[in-house]
């Protein structure tokens, strides 16, 4: 079945002429060398693209512990405001400064007219029973100005039972 080649027609001719016949004159060197640069230029990207990854990876564990602890500090002040705005506090902390509580407001009209009959504010009567032991909202200052009424830096007013000489009204 083997049949003795002969020289190629048509088609096949042409084909022929396309392929070199005898060994391959191309170096394979080149070629070798390009795909070992190409794999190698591969790893090392990957190589610097994983590094920035990771790097990136603990900048952000860092901001989000960052976050975390502003997030304590901000409730635990927004804590110490609402105990400082409270109603008991403000009045406490109102008669330590020797304000009294308002009498009957009276409100001036747009012509001019006062409605309601203004009274002057005056001290109430010292109760028996404080309604609150001082100290008790945490505050350390405070705590101590308890513990020694007479140690402390700044005198009280004293509160009389005279009435202040202006009338005082309620508004905001």
């Amino acid at each position: 079945m083997s049949a003795a080649r002969g020289p190629l027609k048509g088609r096949a001719a042409r084909l022929g002429r396309l392929m070199p016949s005898g060994p391959s004159s191309a170096a394979r060197t080149p070629f070798v060398l390009l795909v070992v640069l190409l794999l190698g230029g591969g790893l090392i990207t990957l190589l610097l693209l994983n590094s920035a990854l990771n790097q990136g990876s603990f900048r952000l564990r860092e901001l989000k512990d960052r976050t975390t602890e502003l997030t304590d500090e901000e409730q635990a002040l927004q804590r110490d405001v609402d105990a400082y705005a409270a109603p008991d506090a403000l009045e406490r902390r109102a008669r330590e400064l020797g304000m009294v509580p308002g009498g009957s407001p009276a409100f001036l009209g747009p012509d001019g007219k006062v409605l309601g009959e203004p009274t002057v504010a005056t001290s109430p009567k010292p109760s028996r029973s404080p309604s609150r032991a001082p100290g008790r909202t945490g505050d350390p200052a405070r705590a101590r100005e308890a513990a020694a009424p007479g140690a402390s830096a700044s005198p009280k007013p004293a509160v009389t039972g005279t009435a202040p000489t202006a009338p005082t009204t309620s508004g905001r």
